[in-house]
């Protein structure tokens, strides 16, 4: 009995060149042919493949870039797969395999590096070897996902490697870009080994992200239930794939010598709700 058709894979191709050209054809013209050839020699970690890191993956694999290194200590849980790049199958796998499943099934000639250890003081340096540009979706719900996160840029800074860091908040994702070929502190000097040391998780984020665009409904539940053991900050899928959105352009700007933000926030509930029920 023959199988149903389009249910067998297809064949590997064997031409990288005629496989790339066709694959990138439909960026002609919107991304120039100097950015595209970055592009396929470009390099990038995306560290944290989960809500905001996750979300970069996908789409740099279809604008055509050459190499990832992917690093990720967790496993999928369904209470994840209301946001994150997942399916059911996906359930107790690891984040950067899985990511490397979606990359390779875009891009079969695509270099793909996967770590499941996490960022950590040990393979930080390695990491980073020979990497262009860092997509920072480090988890930042724990002390040990800052300290991961510290020890992450205070490296990119020490080899001047730029890094893109998302945080998804409610229906906002702020992004900030750390230019550390400009010779920028870890962090911009606004976290410190000190402060890792002695301040909350609360006050550390607010170092980072200004107080003022933390959204009043997240502040509300974190307020309502940060006493309860179980309690997980609730996340939303168009704050995190936001990420991947702003942290694909990023990394084609960067690639291509452009100048970027260094600050970018939208708030994706305040630019559906009308003008007038805002006032209200």
């Amino acid at each position: 009995m023959n199988a149903p058709q389009g249910s067998a894979l297809p064949e590997v191709p064997q031409d990288a060149d005629a496989y790339y050209r066709d694959l990138t054809e439909r960026n002609r013209g919107l991304i120039p042919e100097h950015a595209q050839a970055r592009l396929r020699a470009g390099k990038v970690l995306v560290a944290g493949c989960g809500s905001t890191g996750g979300a970069a993956i996908e789409p740099l694999a279809r604008l055509g870039l050459g190499a990832f290194v992917l690093t990720e200590p967790g496993e999928y849980e369904l209470n994840n797969l209301n946001r994150q790049s997942a399916n059911r199958s996906d359930i107790g796998r690891n984040k950067a395999e899985v990511g490397a499943d979606r990359v390779r099934a875009v891009n079969p000639f695509a270099r793909v590096t996967v770590d499941t250890a996490g960022v950590q003081s040990d393979n930080a340096v390695l990491l980073l070897d020979g990497v262009d540009v860092v997509v920072d979706g480090v988890d930042v719900t724990t002390a040990k996902g800052w300290q991961a996160k510290y020890t992450l840029h205070a490296e990119a800074a020490r080899l001047g490697v730029p890094v893109v860091s998302g945080y998804d908040m409610s229906g906002t994702q702020h992004i900030r870009y750390y230019d550390y070929r400009a010779g920028l502190e870890p962090l911009a000097g606004e976290v410190t080994e000190h402060d890792l040391a002695q301040e909350t998780l609360w006050n550390l984020l607010l170092k980072v992200i200004p107080r003022e665009i933390v959204p009043a409904d997240l502040i509300a539940d974190i307020t309502a239930h940060r006493g309860e053991d179980e309690y997980s900050v609730p996340q939303l899928v168009y704050a995190s794939h936001l990420f991947g959105v702003l942290a694909a352009r990023y990394v084609v700007q960067i690639l291509a010598g452009n100048p970027v933000r260094d600050v970018v926030t939208v708030d994706v509930h305040s630019l559906v709700t009308p003008a007038e029920q805002k006032q209200s």
